[in-house]
């Protein structure tokens, strides 16, 4: 009888070991969205590695349109960001980075007669399957090169470090 108690305390432990020594780290993340030089938004998190973390911002905005300068119909520009960290260790952390941004274009529309036309919007998707990020240092990653700009700033670490 005492010899199957000890089998189970020894097979128990080892278990518990090895559990331990598999956990996969865990990830403090950061992420800027950042628009023709300016900090428009940002996420962060805490993802254990091989894991996935999904969020959507929304940001509703209205324009006057129109020759009276009235206000028109609004435009959800809505930014969903889902972040995975796929590797990470004490000097490096690396991002698979999925994202759907709804931007508006920065160029004015008018009708032949003058009137005001909303912006229209645009909708980008953008991914990169492993961002690499030093611990603790920003990393830039661009998704819209010109009207308007718009990149990504990401800095990352493991949960338990800075």
């Amino acid at each position: 009888m005492w010899k199957t108690s000890i089998v189970a305390v020894l097979f128990g432990t080892a278990l518990l070991a090895h559990a331990q020594e598999s956990a996969q780290p865990v990830v403090q993340w950061q992420l800027q969205v950042v628009r023709d030089g300016q900090q428009i938004d940002a996420f962060d998190g805490t993802t254990t590695v091989g894991q996935a973390r999904t969020d959507t911002h929304h940001h509703v905005v209205q324009h006057n349109v129109g020759c009276k300068d009235q206000p028109g119909g609004s435009i959800d520009l809505s930014r969903t960001l889902t972040v995975s960290p796929t590797q990470a260790d004490a000097n490096t952390v690396t991002l698979a980075i999925d994202a759907q941004e709804t931007l508006e274009d920065d160029s004015a529309q008018q009708t032949s007669e003058g009137c005001k036309l909303p912006p229209q919007p645009r909708v980008v998707n953008a991914s990169h399957p492993g961002l690499q990020v030093k611990t603790g240092e920003w990393t830039t990653w661009t998704i819209v090169d010109k009207s308007p700009t718009l990149a990504y700033r990401v800095r990352a670490s493991l949960a338990n470090h800075s």
